[in-house]
């Protein structure tokens, strides 16, 4: 087939050739078949995955290198910081309060006079003071003792006992003091507040009375604040005023031991103390006050312990003035019933009832063993305790008293030249064949 050119006229004076187009024919042209379209769709579907995947990483780790940069070259933040103290503040409060516990507060004259809403409230008084009623902001109840200032300087000594001794203590069985104030204007003690008062008013007051049960567990409460007092503190001290008196009773009846005025510190390694002149309350005050010079030791709180026993068997006041003069002493009561044998039947008298006399008795004896004439008889109040608590058997206590008819042969026996005996050793008023004992035996040996 020949193929003729083309001549297309562009103008009236140009024209162009252009070759001649060949025929297409049927068999020129033939469309793609089906499993080749299939194949290009998935490379470029996996292609265009490739290339976004990339550009993904590539994103990122530009992020991640900018945040690196930013972050070298950033000044240390100074704010909206949450330190570690911060997460633990609740905690820290908690370990703040408890070591708060440890140290009195010193408050100002207008605090108190604050918390007192002017000492709108008077709870009682006594020789150094007057006590009034207080509230913390907090809610927490307070009792404030306004020391009277004197020339004599008790006041101050009071003061300075108290503050040294219970400011430094903290037990289950002992007032605490929260604080104090002490300027040119007033001496202040800051007690915690015992709803139930002291015991003195239950034993001593028909119209308000403790089941006996109660008292039996507020006598061994006692005597565990004073054994604190006298074995577990650093510094042993003595209180030299223990009666019904001193002896608290919160919402709950538990006792508390206070009225640290007359309390002193001393080494424990010193046996005896001096003492300057009589020290105590008449009728709960050991013998060994009555002789001039002679060595006082912690024993003296045993002694008033075993008086204060005595007026909790008996619920009532150990001396009783008869309309003819005769006195009636309920010590010597009890040791009359106990060397006839009778003291079931007197503790029938006190109105003890039945499933409480065995404790009753048991007392009877230990406030007798209590009591003995020389310090070094008296057993340590950590036995007292264990005895009250029946995990001793309490042998029977010799006679006492004898200082009533002579007080030097009594406190100076001629078998003993001093009285500086170990309390270790001091197992005679309890029976140390007992099989209960035996658990006991390690605590006794190394007890101070």
């Amino acid at each position: 087939m020949e193929m003729s050119r083309e001549i297309i006229a562009l103008g009236p004076d140009i024209s162009m050739e252009f070759p001649p187009i060949p025929p297409m024919t049927s068999t020129d042209y033939s469309p793609p078949s089906g499993k080749g379209a299939a194949g290009a769709i998935v490379f470029v579907v996996v292609f265009l995955v490739i290339v976004f995947g990339l550009v993904v990483c590539a994103r990122i780790a530009r992020k991640a290198i900018v945040s690196e940069l930013r972050a070298a070259v950033a000044p240390p933040p100074t704010l909206n910081v949450v330190r570690v103290w911060e997460i633990d503040a609740p905690t820290m409060e908690r370990f703040l309060e408890e070591l708060a516990k440890e140290k009195p507060v010193r408050f100002t004259a207008e605090q108190l006079c604050s918390f007192t809403s002017n000492y709108a409230t008077r709870l009682g008084s006594g020789g150094f003071g007057i006590v009034y009623k207080g509230q913390f902001p907090n809610g927490v109840k307070i009792a404030v003792k306004v020391i009277n200032r004197s020339s004599d300087k008790a006041a101050e000594q009071q003061f300075m006992a108290e503050v040294s001794t219970i400011g430094r203590t903290y037990h289950i069985n002992l007032v605490r003091l929260y604080g104090f104030c002490y300027d040119h204007i007033m001496s202040a003690l800051v007690y915690e507040y015992m709803e139930n008062g002291s015991l003195d008013k239950y034993l001593f007051n028909d119209t308000q009375m403790i089941e006996w049960e109660k008292l039996h567990e507020i006598a061994i409460g006692t005597a565990k604040g004073i054994t604190y007092l006298h074995e577990e503190c650093q510094q042993r001290i003595i209180h030299y005023d223990i009666k019904p008196g001193n002896v608290l009773l919160d919402a709950n009846f538990s006792p508390k031991v206070a009225d640290f005025g007359l309390a002193k510190l001393c080494n424990r390694d010193n046996t005896h103390v001096s003492s300057a002149g009589y020290r105590g309350t008449p009728g709960y005050s050991a013998p060994e006050f009555l002789l001039k010079n002679y060595p006082i030791t912690h024993k003296c709180d045993v002694y008033s312990f075993g008086m204060l026993l005595f007026e909790i068997v008996g619920r009532r006041r150990n001396t009783k003035v008869g309309t003819d003069e005769s006195m009636d002493w309920f010590p010597k009561h009890v040791w009359d019933k106990f060397e006839k044998g009778e003291l079931e039947a007197m503790t029938l008298l006190c109105g003890i009832e039945e499933n409480n006399r065995e404790k009753a008795e048991r007392m009877a004896m230990v406030a007798l063993w209590c009591v003995q004439d020389s310090p070094q008889e008296r057993p340590p109040m950590s036995v007292v305790v264990k005895m009250l608590e029946g995990e001793m058997e309490v042998k029977p206590p010799p006679k006492p008293f004898h200082y009533l008819y002579s007080v030097v042969d009594v406190l100076n026996p001629p078998n003993s030249s001093d009285y500086t005996s170990n309390e270790g050793s001091n197992t005679h008023c309890y029976k140390d064949t007992t099989p209960i004992m035996a658990k006991h035996e390690i605590q006794m040996a190394s007890s101070s």
